[in-house]
């Protein structure tokens, strides 16, 4: 974006994925940036950004099939954003044993021999919804084992969809935290906020700004009533016995697991989405389904070693899609919902436009009537 920018004194409430991202690129473009975070900028276990939780998918393809077009087509603008977003942070904020944050690998879809007419319904679904897409290869058995040679061998048939990547996510969201402060932006920690137009009130004072950017996620639920939390589950495991290249998804009738390989022997399996608003740890229930699952992804998993599970709260709106809302001194921007890696440049992008009174509309569908 070539439009001269003007600077501006902007503050951001909400130090997530998008309160983050916008922060840094307005930094960048030299504006004055406070943030304001309900919890810590590096959180605890007891209030964290649903980004912390996430699996850092950047899969287009397989959240097309259970959305529209329109993500598919933020999703394609995700996978060429975030490799030059990256390079943009200092090399020497980078862990030198792991420096690679992004992957694009593509992600692999397989299924039970009994459950295979999973594989082609989402085909099926994939071509209904983006009729265009011809980024994907149906594997053998064999060519399955030739790319992941450690998943079980039972696997007979699979879909490669080279049009996918991922991200480690809760790396780069500490380098990402660091940079913020060596950009010398003004972060509030453990300060939850209200927002009106030009405005920010926390519990003791009120600030006047050029502009407010509200990305508070559920916490914004007080003063945007449409949105919801939808739970969602993980479980972290650790094990040297297997490696993975990419994620791997299970297709089956009642859930779809996936697996996202990640630094030093981790993995991070998932698969649950809940209409709750429950924040209670993992229940015994899901906990059983992640882990046989995995299993049968392979038997090495069976000597994993269960270092973690967490739940959190997705912002969403009813449609599952998010949404921009823009007033004179104000910028709401949410309901990334379980999309979060893969549709956050979009609205960044969107957002920074907005900032500059740049009128190119990007992604039309992403802004809402103001009011």
């Amino acid at each position: 974006m070539n439009t001269k920018i003007n600077p501006q004194q902007i503050a951001i409430a909400g130090a997530g994925l998008l309160g983050r991202l916008i922060a840094w690129r307005l930094r960048l473009q030299g504006h004055d940036v406070t943030i304001f975070e309900a919890g810590k900028l590096q959180p605890d276990d007891t209030l964290r950004a649903a980004a912390f939780t996430a699996a850092g998918m950047i899969a287009p393809l397989s959240e097309a099939v259970v959305s529209d077009a329109n993500v598919y087509r933020m999703g394609q603008f995700a996978l060429q954003r975030w490799p030059q977003w990256l390079n943009d942070l200092p090399q020497a904020n980078l862990p030198q044993q792991n420096p690679q944050l992004f992957f694009a690998k593509g992600s692999l879809l397989v299924a039970h021999p009994q459950d295979e007419s999973e594989l082609q319904q989402f085909e099926n679904e994939l071509n209904f919804v983006v009729p265009e897409c011809r980024n994907y290869q149906w594997l053998s058995g064999h060519e399955i084992q030739t790319l992941e040679p450690d998943l079980h061998s039972h696997f007979l048939r699979g879909l490669l969809l080279q049009e996918e990547g991922h991200l480690h996510n809760r790396e780069f969201l500490q380098q990402l935290g660091d940079e913020l402060i060596r950009l010398n932006i003004t972060i509030y920690e453990n300060t939850p906020v209200e927002v009106d137009p030009h405005t920010i009130r926390t519990l003791d004072r009120t600030e006047k700004f050029d502009l407010v950017i509200d990305c508070r996620g559920l916490g914004a639920k007080t003063q945007l009533t449409q949105l919801r939390g939808v739970r969602g589950e993980t479980l972290h495991v650790e094990t040297s016995e297997i490696r993975l290249q990419r994620p791997v998804r299970l297709m089956h009738p009642r859930y779809q697991l996936y697996v996202v390989p990640k630094p030093d022997n981790r993995f991070i399996i998932g698969a649950t989405q809940i209409e709750s608003e429950d924040l209670s740890p993992v229940t015994l229930q899901s906990s059983l389904e992640l882990g046989s699952a995995l299993y049968t992804l392979s038997p090495a998993f069976a000597e994993a070693r269960i270092i973690e599970t967490d739940t959190n709260l997705r912002p969403a709106f009813m449609d599952n899609l998010p949404k921009i809302f823009c007033r004179p001194g104000l910028i709401i921007a949410n309901g990334l919902f379980r999309h979060g890696y893969l549709l956050a440049p979009a609205v960044t992008e969107q957002v920074l436009a907005q900032v500059a009174q740049d009128h190119t509309i990007l992604f039309p569908d992403l802004l809402q009537p103001s009011g």
